[in-house]
């Protein structure tokens, strides 16, 4: 008997708190994945990491010993200088020395790589105030971005999303969730062909050094604001039309965010999504003091509908008021 009612005590604080129990299991699997991601990266990457290494060794050791008169010292500190500049977007190479990466329309790139908060890395700012107007331009600018990127998305939901699905839902009769999901994958693939597909080829095309995969790992890395910074087009020495390749590739940059954001916007009002949000959310609860209110317009709303019932309502009232409550059986008139 114990067991069974610990059985289902349980049972009932399992029910009573689902959402929490399913919120724990999605930390857990949270941090699974990511878990599972590191140990994926390590053994697929690490390989690599260790034969460059080698590599590099093996070039060091040569050069050293090609020039004697070199110490390894000197190189040490030759090499370090050159790193530090090519981590702010300045090459020590005689080929790319007439490339700069403060000009108006590379300065029109980073700052829309800084608002999309994608931030390449591959050029940062260098002097005091830049570093500083860099902060105050992103306190204001992000949240900035984000309003923008907000409304335009709203007004293109209306016409991309919900007004299709109600027109066929409507003109049809088919049932709107069928239509909500095949418009969602069909907008989907739309969106991956537009956005990654042709423009992937394209980049691999204008591209010496790329091939198709990293231009559509340029894409998606772009797009969905991860921002390596190992990948950014324009750089080639060598490069035609970098200024107008430059703004191409920032008007791309912000019109295919805007996308993205459709998509995922048209993904998350699928009624399974919604569903499944819910289950990891807490359930709003009244506030007292909302309760209270309701309480005394309701008792408000009841003392006017009496004072307005006339006369006639306060008579027949009256006619049963009227009648005394007995507290014992001596009080009663006829009774004495």
């Amino acid at each position: 008997m114990l067991q069974s009612l610990a059985s289902n005590s349980c049972v009932r604080l399992i029910q009573n708190h689902k959402s929490t129990w399913y919120f724990v299991s999605l930390i857990l699997g949270y941090l699974l994945y990511l878990i599972f991601g590191a140990v994926v990266f390590s053994s697929v990457e690490l390989p690599y990491e260790d034969q460059l290494r080698q590599e590099l060794r093996a070039v060091k050791k040569k050069f050293l010993s090609e020039n004697e008169c070199l110490s390894e010292e000197g190189l040490e500190r030759f090499l370090k200088k050159a790193l530090d500049a090519s981590n702010y977007g300045v090459s020590i190479l005689n080929n790319a020395s007439a490339n700069w990466n403060w000009d108006f329309t590379s300065s029109l790139f980073f700052a829309s790589t800084v608002l999309s908060t994608t931030g390449y890395g591959h050029t940062a700012p260098l002097s005091d105030g830049g570093k500083a107007f860099c902060i105050i331009y992103s306190v204001i600018g992000i949240p900035f971005t984000l309003l923008f990127l907000t409304a335009v998305v709203q007004r293109i939901m209306v016409f991309s999303t919900r007004r299709p699905v109600t027109y066929i839902h409507t003109r049809w009769g088919l049932s709107k969730q069928l239509v909500a999901i095949v418009h969602a994958t069909l907008l989907g693939m739309l969106a991956v062909s537009c956005f990654f597909l042709i423009p992937a080829a394209i980049f691999s095309a204008l591209e010496e050094n790329w091939n198709f995969l990293e231009s559509f790992y340029f894409c998606f890395i772009s797009l969905s604001t991860i921002g390596l910074g190992d990948y950014v087009p324009g750089e080639a020495a060598d490069q035609k039309f970098r200024e107008l390749y430059k703004v191409g590739i920032t008007v791309y940059l912000i019109l295919g965010l805007i996308v993205m954001l459709v998509v995922l916007e048209t993904f998350c009002e699928l009624q399974q999504l919604k569903q499944l949000r819910k289950m990891f959310y807490l359930k709003k609860e009244k506030p007292q003091d909302r309760l209270a209110i309701l309480e005394h317009d309701h008792l408000t709303f009841t003392t006017v509908s009496d004072n307005t019932g006339g006369g006639k309502n306060e008579d027949k009232a009256k006619t049963f008021v009227s009648v005394p409550t007995l507290v014992s059986p001596n009080d009663d008139p006829m009774i004495q």
